[in-house]
């Protein structure tokens, strides 16, 4: 897609990011916010990738966190602007967030998936992502 462009999302794009992923990904986070976005960024400026598109004026059409602990390779907020999909802008995505995890010397992507988005079952099959029916997600809020 010589049309697309990928680079690491700045501070000044979290308004940008938060807006999108309201329209185009799957369910909410407690981080959904500026602060969360900036926070993510600083920590880790290259890992909120985004997905434009250059032939309209640099227009957001997906993300991407492709987070590295140094221990696991972490996936999250795959998201692609609904009149975008399946033109393979995802493929793109992943494959730069594999690079990007390669490069740091990472084994194995794992990915967050809502039970429910049917839809994201099979973009994430199709990349060659598996579930593992033996884990289950557990969660604390830290911040009231």
């Amino acid at each position: 897609m010589s049309d697309l462009r990928i680079r690491a999302a700045s501070p000044a794009d979290a308004p940008d990011v938060l807006a999108f992923w309201t329209y185009a990904a799957e369910g909410t986070s407690i981080s959904d916010d500026v602060d969360g976005v900036a926070r993510l960024i600083a920590r880790d400026p290259e890992a909120l990738l985004l997905a434009e598109r250059t032939d309209e004026g640099g227009a957001l059409v997906g993300t991407v966190i492709a987070g590295f602990d140094g221990w696991r390779c972490h996936l999250y907020r795959l998201a692609v602007h609904p009149e975008h999909r399946r033109q393979g802008i995802a493929t793109v995505l992943l494959d730069a967030a594999e690079r990007r995890f390669t490069a740091l010397g990472g084994r194995r992507g794992d990915a967050m998936v809502l039970q429910r988005n049917e839809q994201a079952h099979h973009a994430w099959s199709a990349a060659g992502y598996a579930a593992e029916p033996q884990w289950r997600r557990w969660t604390k809020p830290l911040a009231g």
